[in-house]
C-alpha cells in the first residue's frame, strides 16, 4: 500500500511515446510541474494531453509543447500561450476545444465508469454540427491556398437527443493513459486533499488516469488524513511524489496587477 515513489524521475520512467495524459491545472494553478519537468527529461514525445490549457510560455506544460513533444491536445482554454496558438494555426498540433464543463464532466464520467453522456452545451453551435478545426493543413500548404488557413481535419458532428423537449448532445467519457495531478496533502496509501483553487481539474484528471501520478506538497502517514476531508480516495492514485520545500514553495503568478 506505500505507494511513495523514490523521485519524479521514477514515477514518469514509464511512460512512453505517444501515452495519453490528463493534467490536471488551471491556468498556474494547481499545475503538476515537477512531474511535467520529469517527463520533459525523461524525453517521451507524441503525447496526446488532456488538460483544461497548456501551461504558459516556458511553464508547466508549455515546456513539453516548446520542445514540440506534444501531439495532441484536449482542452477548453488556449489562454495566452503563443507557441500553442503558432503551433495549431501551423498545422503542428492538433487541438480538440470542448466546453470547459462539457470537458471536466467527461473526465469524471471517465473515473466513474460511465461512457458517455448527454448535455446541452454546445446545442446549436459547431460542436454540435461539426466542422470545428482540430488541425490546420502545414504551413507550406497555407501558402499553397493564397495565405489562408484551410483545415485539414475538422470536427465531426455529434449525436443529439430530444429529452422533455430540450435537444441534447451526446458527449464520450475520456480515459487516458496517465494523469499528472497536484495536491497540497497526500499519504502514502494516494488520499489526496487539494487546496483552494488547486481544486480545478486535478481531482478529475486524477480519476480519468489508468495510471496516476500525484505529486505533493506535504506527505502524511495514513490515518493522519480526517477521512472526511479527503477530496480523491487512494484508489484513484497509483504513484505519489513528495516534493521538497523549494518545489512546493515554487508557485508562479499567470497575471499581477497592481494599481498605480
Amino acid at each position: 500500500m506505500n505507494k511513495v515513489s523514490v523521485s519524479a524521475a521514477a514515477a514518469v520512467a514509464d511512460i512512453p511515446d505517444g501515452a495519453s495524459l490528463a493534467v490536471g491545472g488551471f491556468g498556474l494553478s494547481g499545475v503538476p510541474e515537477v512531474l511535467v519537468n520529469a517527463l520533459y527529461d525523461q524525453g517521451a514525445t507524441g503525447l496526446k494531453v488532456v488538460s483544461n490549457n497548456c501551461g504558459v510560455d516556458g511553464r508547466g506544460l508549455g515546456v513539453l509543447l516548446a520542445s514540440g513533444r506534444i501531439a495532441r491536445v484536449t482542452g477548453s482554454y488556449v489562454g495566452e500561450n503563443k507557441e500553442f496558438a503558432r503551433q495549431y494555426l501551423g498545422g503542428e498540433l492538433e487541438v480538440e476545444l470542448t466546453p470547459q464543463g462539457t470537458l471536466a464532466e467527461r473526465l469524471r464520467a471517465g473515473g466513474a465508469g460511465i461512457p458517455a453522456f448527454y448535455t446541452p452545451a454546445g446545442v446549436g453551435t459547431q460542436v454540435e454540427q461539426g466542422g470545428l478545426p482540430w488541425r490546420y493543413a502545414s504551413a507550406d500548404a497555407s501558402r499553397q491556398a493564397g495565405g489562408t488557413e484551410p483545415v485539414a481535419l475538422a470536427s465531426p458532428p455529434k449525436e443529439t437527443r430530444i429529452f422533455s423537449g430540450r435537444p441534447y448532445l451526446l458527449e464520450h467519457a475520456i480515459t487516458t493513459d496517465f494523469a499528472l495531478v497536484r495536491a497540497w496533502r497526500g499519504d502514502r496509501h494516494g488520499n489526496l486533499v487539494f487546496r483552494r483553487a488547486a481544486a480545478n481539474f486535478n481531482p478529475l484528471a486524477a480519476m480519468a488516469g489508468r495510471v496516476t501520478v500525484a505529486e505533493v506538497e506535504e506527505l502524511v502517514e495514513p490515518g493522519e488524513l480526517s477521512p472526511e476531508t479527503i477530496h480523491l480516495p487512494g484508489v484513484y492514485v497509483q504513484r505519489v511524489v513528495r516534493l521538497s520545500t523549494e518545489q512546493a514553495t515554487d508557485k508562479h503568478i499567470e497575471k499581477r496587477t497592481v494599481r498605480t
